[in-house]
Parts: C-alpha cells; structure tokens; sequence
C-alpha cells in the first residue's frame, strides 16, 4: 500500500523537524535519510519493534520526472464527482510542487503501530508542505486527517 503526500510548496521539510515530531507522538523512530543539493530525496525510518523500515522518495516537480503521474491523479480525481471535494483536489494535485511517496511495508508485526507513524508521517509532511495526503485504497485527506474523498 502506498501513501502520498501531495506539497504545495517546494520546501523542504527538515528530517529532523519530523523526527522530533514522531518522538513527540511516541514513536521513537531511527531516521536514515540521503539527499542531494535540492534536500532529501529518500529516507527511512526504523522503529523498533518493527521487523522493516518504512520508505520514503521526495520528488520535487520542478527538477523530477513527475508532471505525467501528476496528471494521472488529476485525472482520476475529475471522474470522482460523486464527492464535492473532487475538483479542489484535482487543482491541488495539479498545483504539486513536491510529492513525497511513502511504502507501507507488507511484513510488519506491529500492524498498529505501523497505520500510527504512516498516518503521523502524512500528516507533519502535509501540513509543512500546505499540502493534502492520499492513502491507496481510502482516499484523500486534509492535513489534519479529514477524509476528503473516499476511494472506492
């Protein structure tokens, strides 16, 4: 399953500023990050407990390959009229200027604890980005967590 944070800025959101903010929440992760001149451009976090880390890829649109998937979510948001919240979300996903694309490992023994830092994740980085969060399988939700459109 995968998670996506959908920024309207550009900005890079520190990893330390997110890790601080999942110890905060009681979730005491091990970050491993790499980047570039531009900031970040993957990372993981480790918990323990967890028997494998979840991943994370930042990419920035103006420097990444990513106007194509950005359509293709543009796209699918204009065919979800049965929800008010469709045309909106088609703009801010047109508006992206970072997507940050995070994989819920299949493996992890602690089920609970791992929707927790997935949802908190999306959550910090949506909301430093003045962006919205996308959940396979859901749907589409605001920064503080409001389901927005339901996928089906």
């Amino acid at each position: 399953m995968w998670y996506r944070v959908f920024g309207r800025n550009s900005d890079e959101v520190p990893p330390a500023a997110l890790v601080e903010q999942l110890h905060a929440a009681g979730l005491p992760v091990e970050p491993h990050f790499k980047g570039d001149d531009l900031g970040w451009t993957s990372g993981e976090l480790r918990l323990p407990g967890l028997n494998t880390p979840v991943l994370l890829d930042r990419y920035l649109a103006g420097e990444d390959d990513l106007r194509d998937d950005l359509n293709a979510f543009a796209a699918v948001l204009e065919t979800c009229d049965y929800s008010p919240n469709h045309g909106p979300l088609m703009q801010q996903v047109i508006q992206t200027q970072q997507m940050i694309v995070i994989r819920k490992p299949l493996d992890a023994v602690d089920e609970v604890t791992l929707d927790r830092l997935l949802v908190a994740t999306c959550r910090f980085l949506a909301a430093a980005t003045e962006g919205t969060y996308q959940i396979d399988s859901q749907g589409w939700f605001s920064a503080d967590g409001v389901l927005l459109l339901q996928e089906y």
